[in-house]
């Protein structure tokens, strides 16, 4: 670096660039980054202000791109700022960063295989890049926050390595670097007591003695308290003549060791594999000259060709070679060639970190983030990873891990010739089937017959152009017609006029494929033939008989006739039970027959039906699970085709289960393919069921249905799907999105003469605040929304605000209002036959009353709750129940029953994505196990706790589980830190102004005993 400072402008740019520099190579939403910049005062035109500043920051970059490249390992490209679907992300090699050196420094000099004296190298490393105060010259919340934070960073690392330097000797540098660091930061006692310590150890007791009195006089002044316990001691080490123990200092809280899970993805062999023993003798030989890599091996078997065995190849040799790979093999089929729907390189690392026994809540959000999360679970497990029918370069890239414990098997019709240069895959060109193979292949699954008519196999393979796939096709054909001779079906094949080239290139043996497809077409029925061309343009992964129907615009009988013909041609695959699939050459070649032998208008009345269908069924499906909101959902058009039976809850909540991927998919498709209608009324249709537990699938679908009406200029639907993608954002613990999706959804509500949507908009941003602690707001909020429910007479919603009211007022200690309250919302609920809102009062009703000492009628009523909530399929509301009485069965001496309540709602809350719901089901845990008399396991749940609730902003959760914190270092018999755990939790507690303050203050002074 050049090191000459750069004019970047005034000082909200800076506070840009510092908001994108801290998540560097990471994208930051707008949103994100209004709130870091203008916090809650945003300027009236501030998206375009935002913009103006990344401009100027981009231009800059630019221009000192020359000056800027390079670090600690040498020369690298210079940092970019780029745009993109994530927000904004500034492309900056993390060792230009110095908060990320820093970072990494210390987790480095943490390691438990470190000597004192590299830690105390390393920690100096990190020390020195701090260099006047951190974000100088920048204001507001966000700046001041970091600012803080990164405080609290630099003294454990000093602190850190004050320790290990004493360890080795180093006195004398401790004493001038920490005599520096009290003087600036005179309260924070454990710089002071190390210091003491460090003069004692050097012979200067008076000196530390000196510290002590002056370190008690500015607390006394300041803060009207004494000196903490490791202070204390310290003190009383030195009178005594006795060197003090060294005071432990834990490293950050870091997330509970789960066993290691062995994932077994590897799909079933191909049945007759023949052949291709040199490609699998060349697979081996790189794996051996490979093994001793720094990063992972990785194969590409490639040919262009499709239906050439890739896939088959793969799996066979992946199956081989299993045993050396003890840690699992993951699987995934990216479905690069699948016509609008290959798997994008996110929704694989998903799947992978499931896999791999990550918990939901724990994989990121954004896709860099989720490619380094998988990277970290795979470090140096021994793992094959097989990528299957991948598109791009691109599509494979965040899939490889980063260490060469692992060895990776990449599959494509494309060459990949970029992997092959970055990373340095080993190209495989997978030709035909040698002549003796692809007869030996038939040979084997035509079966006897194929012995007595040994020409007819010659003749069957060359029309098939050695192609595994088109192989595979015709040996079922056979198979389908076995009072057929061979010669006989050669002839019909040979007489095949019609040769469709699915990938367009003349004299391609690909074209093979196609024409085999159509071969198993030929004889079917006219009516079959269209129903096959038809299931091509559906977009979802699969579908049943139901929605077939509907693209077919026949009766449900004759569908399922015309499916089980196609199934039995091999031309759909039944995927589970009543349903059915395709494969993505089958889905491709179908759509390619729709293309040209449908008309456009056929088509679109295909694509009608289907969507009118599944939107009708929906409503169904909402409408018996939850009929006392049948006015907040869109009139939805009748379906051309019969609809599954819906009679029952159960029958519905399985539709939608079902169902889900299609309508996501479904989601997707009409709002960027001309059915805006569609997206909206979807996004409407589905928001209670969404919000019970499907988040992501929430953000996805709400978000197609925002942007849906935005193109055709709807701002009250607009403001409908705002409100969705504020509610998901909220419970994915995303609270900056969610408060700015929410305040837009109000404004266009407000313009829009909308009395109803404001509230539900002012309800959920009361709740958005009072996650946050914020609850005068909250408590503004909600009594908006109560009085436009009842200003327009809408019960339930009037219902909802009580509730909801009751919430922040129970928070905040005044439980007989809170009790009053709810039992309001009961009678109006009862009224209204709200049953999913009535589980959800009755539950909140059990806390109060549990506040009250009520603990009989408050377990009694949220069990009924879970009966309820259960029923109704709410997977969120179920969660939280259980959580609730986990707290009565604690407090009932029941640690068991409380413990099993707490992990059934911890699975729950990991399913549906939760974090704040998982720092609370953790912080129970924590409770029951201190209360069974095992405070190490308490400790290991509130440290989890602690960790999501700071990560996520949630200052109840975090106060709570340093509250937890402090009994079981209390009960472990380590009062100094439970007196920091529980002085951090009182002075949360009393922040938020809620109740809990009390006992934690109660809780301190047993702990700290009478004061000197």
């Amino acid at each position: 670096m050049s090191g000459r400072p750069v004019d970047l402008g005034p000082a909200k740019r800076r506070t840009v660039l510092a908001a994108l520099l801290v998540d560097a190579g990471r994208w930051v939403t707008a949103e994100t980054l209004i709130d870091r910049v203008w916090g809650d005062a945003p300027p009236a035109q501030v998206r375009a202000t935002l913009y103006a500043h990344i401009t100027r920051i981009r231009r800059v970059l630019v221009d000192q791109g020359p000056h800027l490249r390079g670090g600690a390992d040498g020369p690298s490209e210079a940092p970019s700022l780029r745009r993109g679907a994530g927000g904004y992300r500034l492309d900056v090699p993390p060792d230009l960063v110095d908060v990320h050196r820093f970072r990494r420094l210390v987790t480095r000099a943490r390691r438990s295989d470190r000597s004192d004296a590299v830690r105390v190298a390393t920690l100096r490393e990190a020390m020195g890049l701090w260099r006047g105060d951190p974000l100088a010259g920048l204001t507001g919340d966000w700046a001041a926050r970091t600012r803080e934070s990164w405080l609290h960073q630099r003294v454990d690392a000093v602190l850190a390595w004050a320790d290990a330097e004493l360890r080795v000797g180093g006195h004398v540098v401790v004493i001038d670097t920490l005599s520096v660091l009290v003087a600036e930061h005179p309260l924070i006692e454990p710089l002071t007591s190390t210091l003491m310590r460090a003069l004692h150890a050097a012979g200067r007791a008076s000196e530390a003695l000196a510290c002590y009195a002056a370190l008690r006089k500015r607390l006394a002044d300041e803060l009207g308290a004494t000196p903490g316990v490791e202070a204390r001691r310290e003190h009383q080490s030195i009178l005594s003549g006795k060197a003090a123990p060294p005071a432990v200092r834990p490293a950050p809280p870091a997330a509970v060791g789960r066993p290691a899970v062995v994932p077994a993805q590897l799909p079933l062999e191909a049945a007759g594999f023949t052949g291709r023993e040199e490609e699998l003798n060349r697979l081996e030989k790189i794996l051996v000259a490979s093994a001793e890599r720094p990063t992972a091996v990785v194969v590409s078997a490639v040919s262009g060709t499709a239906g050439v065995g890739k896939t088959a190849l793969a799996v066979h040799w992946a199956h081989r070679a299993r045993d050396r790979f003890p840690d699992g093999q993951l699987y995934v089929n990216l479905r690069g060639y699948d016509p609008d729907r290959p798997m994008t390189a996110p929704d694989a690392l998903t799947r992978f970190l499931t896999a791999l026994g990550v918990p939901g809540q724990d994989i990121p959000l954004e896709a860099d983030d989720r490619a380094a999360r998988y990277r970290t679970a795979v470090a140096g497990r021994r793992m094959l990873i097989v990528l299957d029918n991948a598109a791009t370069v691109e599509q494979v890239r965040p899939l490889l891990p980063g260490t060469g414990s692992c060895a990776v098997l990449v599959t494509s019709r494309d060459s990949l010739a970029g992997l092959v240069a970055r990373e340095g895959a080993h190209r495989l060109d997978l030709d035909l089937l040698p002549a003796d193979a692809a007869h030996t292949l038939l040979r084997r699954l035509v079966g006897p017959r194929a012995e007595a008519e040994p020409d007819a196999v010659s003749a069957l393979a060359a029309q098939c152009a050695r192609l595994p796939l088109a192989l595979r096709v015709a040996a079922e054909l056979a198979a389908a017609r076995p009072a057929t001779p061979l010669t006989d079906l050669v002839g019909e094949l040979a007489d095949q006029q019609r040769r469709l080239d699915l990938l367009d290139a003349d004299g391609d043996p690909r074209a093979a494929v196609a024409a085999v497809f159509s071969w198993s077409l030929r004889h079917l029925p006219t009516e079959v033939k269209r129903a096959f061309r038809l299931l091509g343009l559906h977009p979802g992964p699969d579908f049943d008989v139901h929605a077939a129907a509907a693209l077919t615009g026949g009766g449900v009988a004759d569908t399922r006739r015309a499916l089980d013909v196609l199934a039995r041609a091999h031309l759909v695959l039944p995927v589970e039970p009543a349903r059915y699939g395709m494969h993505d050459l089958l889905r491709a070649y179908a759509t390619r027959l729709a293309m040209s032998d449908d008309t456009p208008q056929a088509r679109e009345a295909a694509l009608d039906r289907l969507f009118d269908h599944y939107l009708a069924t929906a409503a169904a499906a909402m409408n018996c699970l939850h009929p006392a909101e049948a006015h907040l959902r869109p009139a939805v058009p009748e379906p051309a085709a019969s609809v599954p039976d819906l009679s029952g809850p159960e029958a519905a909540r399985s539709w939608l289960d079902a169902e889900r991927a299609c309508l996501a998919a479904m989601s997707a498709h009409t709002a960027a393919h001309g059915r805006p209608t569609h997206a909206i009324r979807l996004s409407l249709v589905l928001y209670r069921y969404l919000i019970s537990g499907y988040h992501t699938d929430g953000l996805t679908m709400h978000g197609h249905a925002r942007d849906a009406a935005r193109r055709i200029g709807d701002p009250l639907s607009e403001a409908r799907a705002l409100l969705g993608l504020g509610t998901a954002s909220y419970q994915l613990a995303r609270h900056e999105p969610a408060r700015r999706h929410l305040q837009d959804a109000l404004t266009l509500f407000r313009r829009s003469g909308d009395p109803t949507g404001q509230a539900r908009a002012l309800v959920n941003l009361g709740l958005v605040d009072e996650r946050l602690g914020r609850f005068l707001s909250a408590v503004e909020y909600l009594e908006q929304a109560l009085v436009l429910y009842r200003s327009v007479g809408d019960r339930s919603g009037e219902a909802i605000a009580l509730k909801d009211l009751a919430s922040v007022e129970g928070q905040s200690g005044r439980y007989q209002e809170a009790a009053d309250h709810l039992r309001q919302a009961l009678a109006l609920l009862r009224r209204t036959g709200n049953r999913y809102l009535e589980a959800h009062a009755l539950n909140d009703l059990g806390s109060v009353e549990a506040r009250l000492d009520l603990l009989g009628s408050a377990a009694d009523h949220q069990e009924q709750a879970l009966v309820l909530l259960r029923e109704v399929g709410d997977r969120y509301g179920e969660a939280g129940a259980l959580h609730d009485l986990g707290i009565i069965h604690t407090r009932r001496d029941q640690p068991a029953q409380a413990a099993e309540c707490h992990r059934q709602a911890l699975a729950l809350y990991s399913g549906n994505g939760d974090r704040n719901g998982e720092a609370r089901a953790r912080n129970g845990l924590g409770e029951a196990a201190r209360a069974a008399g095992r405070p190490a396991d308490a400790l290991v749940h509130h440290t989890d706790a602690l960790a999501i609730a700071e990560d996520i902003g949630s200052p109840g959760q975090q106060a709570r589980a340093l509250g937890g914190l402090g009994d079981a270092h209390h009960a472990l018999g380590d009062t100094a830190a439970a007196v920091g755990r529980y002085e951090r939790a009182l002075a949360l507690y009393t922040r938020l102004g809620m109740p809990e303050a009390d006992a934690v203050r109660r809780r301190l002074a047993s702990a700290t005993g009478p004061r000197p």
